[in-house]
């Protein structure tokens, strides 16, 4: 009896060994497969983050992995040596869905890093800036992600029907900047309080989202718009999501003020004047700026940026036929819009450094197949020196000039923040180093 007892407890102890020992080789494995991924990622310049981006506290950490099945981007997250790690931080683009499964809570979500700081306007829990009647909501305060911003849109708007504005005669509640996500949605979230509201857009309807290549996806998770309800949006093109938002705006009577850009905004006692590139002036009692990061396009400053086969922006690319095209730039916008124009078009890729970073997954094996299948061609460590009527002149490596025939030239150098803009409305500006934008209550 005593001899049973013996084996059967040896055996439940050799079993229980076993168990933690290919627990452990298996965790091995993986974790060797992450540092493969990270080295990888390093390499590629994907590592560091560029936006919003999770950071985890491996003091809290258990290692479940919910954040690495809930994060519907590739290979963001990992586990390694028993603990949570970022991988391609630089494809990360907020969605927050790590940060909303992690069990112990040991996810929060931050702007910029210890090394890489990002500037951005002091904005309150209310999303109300340092000057007193002028929030902030969306892109502009770091929160790139279009759901995101709508979210911000509908929340800094409620902030706003929550102070009791008195009617005032030819004096606005609230005057949106701005008809990108967050515009939409506070536009949207102002009609449902019964404010008196205009939304002025210096584009057209859809801000950022429009300026986008029309087949580009912009939309991977549903998302909540006020008056309209729960839109349950998967891979969904920029063409569908302008559509639902025009008729969103439509069936609740709003109409955008489009092409109209504020050039200034100036206190005038207790309401806000506000100075438009028409040449018109509104009054407002409090302003919500739901303006993108990118402000105005950077400009390459060479001779002929003025002429008009340039353009930073690519609408209607199944328009271009038979063209000879530069594009230039090497971020997924150049990519992305490269990729379209390529399919009709002669297409060449200007990039000034020597190999691809920071480039989406998607993005950078669609470029490198169409680089392999010749469909385009790209010319690294190369600048346009000079634009002409029918031709470019490109500076390649240190010392080589070439002149290439040439229809249109698209430029996607970034943008410019409105960093003049927000100081001469009064709005302080801060570099942050990575910035808590969310955090779980403990």
């Amino acid at each position: 009896m005593l001899l049973e007892q013996v084996l059967i407890y040896g055996a439940a102890i050799l079993l229980c060994g076993l168990v933690i020992y290919l627990y452990l080789r298996s965790e091995k494995k993986a974790s060797k497969i992450v540092e493969a991924k990270i080295q990888k990622a390093k390499e590629e310049g994907l590592f560091e983050p560029v936006s919003l981006h999770p950071r985890i506290d491996l003091n809290t950490c258990i290692k479940s992995g919910a954040c690495v099945e809930a994060c519907p981007e590739k290979d963001i997250l990992g586990i390694l040596n028993g603990g949570g790690t970022l991988i391609n931080a630089s494809n990360c683009v907020g969605h927050g869905a790590c940060f909303h499964a992690c069990p112990v809570e040991a996810i929060s979500l931050v702007i910029g890093t210890e090394q890489r700081g990002v500037e951005l306007p002091h904005v309150n829990e209310n999303y109300e800036s340092n000057v007193e009647g002028i929030y902030i909501a969306g892109e502009l305060g770091g929160m790139g992600l279009i759901k995101n911003c709508v979210e911000q849109g509908q929340m800094a708007m409620e902030n706003i029907a929550k102070l009791g504005l008195k009617s005032v005669e030819n004096v606005y509640d609230v005057l949106i900047i701005g008809a990108g996500p967050a515009g939409i949605s506070a536009s949207l979230t102002a009609k449902q309080h019964g404010l008196n509201f205009i939304t002025l857009e210096q584009d057209s309807v859809g801000g950022t989202v429009f300026n986008f290549p029309r087949a580009k996806i912009v939309m991977t998770a549903p998302m909540h718009l006020p008056l309209y309800g729960k839109v349950k949006l998967y891979d969904t093109s920029k063409d569908e999501l302008l559509s639902i938002w025009q008729d969103a705006l439509t069936k609740n009577n709003i109409s955008i003020t489009e092409h109209t850009k504020v050039e200034s905004i100036q206190p005038e006692g207790s309401y806000f004047r506000v100075f438009t590139n028409t040449g018109k002036e509104y009054l407002t009692q409090t302003v919500l700026l739901a303006i993108g990061r990118r402000g105005t396009p950077r400009k390459l400053g060479i001779p002929g940026e003025e002429m008009q086969k340039v353009a930073y922006r690519l609408l209607e690319p199944e328009r271009i036929v038979g063209k000879k095209v530069v594009v230039v730039g090497g971020g997924d916008s150049a990519i992305e819009s490269a990729l379209l124009l390529c399919e009709q078009n002669q297409v060449i890729l200007s990039y000034r450094r020597d190999a691809f970073s920071r480039l989406k997954v998607k993005n950078r094996e669609n470029i490198t197949r169409a680089m392999e299948e010749q469909k385009l061609q790209v010319i690294f460590n190369s600048n346009l020196l000079e634009i002409q009527e029918d031709k470019v002149i490109m500076k390649i490596g240190d010392d080589m000039t070439k002149t290439i025939e040439n229809d249109l030239v698209y430029i996607f150098a970034g943008g410019e923040l409105p960093t003049q803009f927000l100081k001469k409305v009064g709005v302080e500006i801060t570099k942050r180093f990575a910035y808590t934008v969310r955090k779980h209550a403990s």
